[in-house]
């Protein structure tokens, strides 16, 4: 191991954090750079917290071009794209059409799967190392259908694309929901049931990290943005920043939503939009969950944390844009007692509506891997709603190639230069 090699990660989120410990692990002095302050909010910090090797099908699947287009002409709908002259916007929205096929999600999923259940492991890993701090629990994931209808598709769609792939999925009635997870009553026709998905509170999965890095040495730089870049012989040299500038081995683009503008500066092409993601979490549920659920119709995600109840979802793309749409907000509230009849408009008295941006690629597959125009710099950005899931799996990858290693997943389908 030669431990004069250094590296800097550019983001503190999720990302950022996992990809500067497992490059710390590596040996690597490491240098961490974030534009927010410490202790900031992040994409994830208010996410649904799952863990969920389920996810196996990208958001770009067949039927999803018409359905947005339904969608897009309602603020109130679970993918709302607010129309606008944007050619970022309009080149992104092509390639997302190029992308809702069969084939696409058909290649996707074992992928997908692979790095979420590599992922999953390493959050094992992460929980024992520190106590399990951030309360990693390990209970499965309903799928929650109102209807016959939709559970039929399920059962015969993701369920059945789950299983091929080995992540097992089991079709249950509405009695044997229930009686796996009695925690409220539920209006449902059934759930597609997810054993091996898991869940966490990311607001002590943060901390929890940052303090590793503190552990393990790494230097932190909060405040500062990266402003530009120096490079030579085909290799990113320095990354310069609000601060001045810093020299290193590696860089890992981290930088969520803002990984494109990031690199502006090296003529990267990195198509991604912000997708604005909306929470309320009631502080003293008046029921108690042991499962995470996803109301399927609604496309509301359900996250028992700790003593709160976390009701969060939808997708808005209109950029980074940090209005609060209160009629976004009306439909989390009513999608959880349309589920759960026993919950009321009540229950979320008091709570602050919370929204982060999760990076969306055009095909819902992260960009992770090596730039071709500059070998030194890694992606490790674009997961979408899959921030948690694949940051162990996405930082561990962003290390083995800083080190030389043979990456432990198959990057086939992610290399960042795809649409270049």
């Amino acid at each position: 191991m030669n431990s004069s090699r250094s590296a800097v990660v550019v983001g503190g989120g999720i990302l950022g954090l996992c990809s500067a410990y497992y490059l710390a692990r590596e040996g690597f002095t490491i240098t961490l750079v974030e534009r927010s302050a410490e202790g900031a909010d992040s994409c994830a910090q208010g996410s649904a917290g799952y863990v969920s090797p389920s996810h196996v099908q990208p958001i770009s699947s067949p039927g999803m071009v018409w359905q947005g287009l339904k969608w897009m002409t309602s603020s109130r709908s679970p993918f709302y794209i607010k129309p606008r002259l944007d050619l970022d916007l309009l080149r992104w929205g092509w390639l997302f059409a190029r992308s809702c096929t069969p084939e696409h999600t058909r290649r996707a999923a074992p992928v997908l799967a692979q790095h979420c259940l590599e992922s999953r492991r390493l959050f094992v890993e992460l929980a024992e190392k520190t106590g399990n701090t951030f309360e990693f629990r390990t209970e499965g994931l309903f799928n929650l259908c109102k209807t016959q209808e939709t559970l039929d598709k399920y059962s015969k769609g993701l369920a059945a694309l789950a299983n091929s792939v080995g992540v097992e999925a089991r079709t249950l009635s509405a009695k044997e929901t229930a009686t796996l997870e009695p925690g409220a009553r539920m209006d449902i026709a059934g759930s597609i049931y997810f054993p091996i998905d898991a869940h966490l509170s990311p607001r002590k999965f943060m901390p929890a990290m940052v303090a590793l890095l503190q552990q393990q040495g790494v230097k932190f730089r909060w405040g500062t943005g990266v402003t530009g870049w120096k490079t030579a012989g085909g290799r990113v040299t320095h990354a310069v920043t609000t601060a001045g500038e810093l020299a290193a081995d590696g860089f890992v683009l981290a930088s969520g939503s803002w990984a494109p503008e990031t690199v502006r500066g090296l003529k990267l092409s990195l198509p991604m939009q912000p997708g604005k993601g909306y929470s309320l979490t009631i502080e003293k549920p008046r029921f108690k969950f042991a499962k995470s659920a996803i109301l399927t119709e609604r496309r509301v995600a359900m996250t028992p944390m700790g003593d709160t109840l976390r009701f969060g979802g939808t997708m808005e793309v209109s950029g980074h844009d940090d209005r609060v749409r209160p009629e976004r907000i009306g439909q989390i509230k009513a999608a959880a007692s349309d589920y759960f009849p026993d919950i009321a408009e009540a229950d979320f008295a008091g709570g602050k509506p919370w929204f982060g941006y999760r990076p969306v690629s055009p095909d819902g597959l992260p960009y992770l891997g090596r730039f071709g125009r500059h070998p030194n710099l890694i992606a490790a950005c674009g997961h979408a709603m899959l921030g948690i899931t694949l940051a162990p799996i996405s930082g561990l990858v962003a290390a083995e190639l800083l080190a030389g290693k043979k990456p432990s997943v198959d990057l086939s389908l992610t290399n960042p230069d795809r649409f270049a």
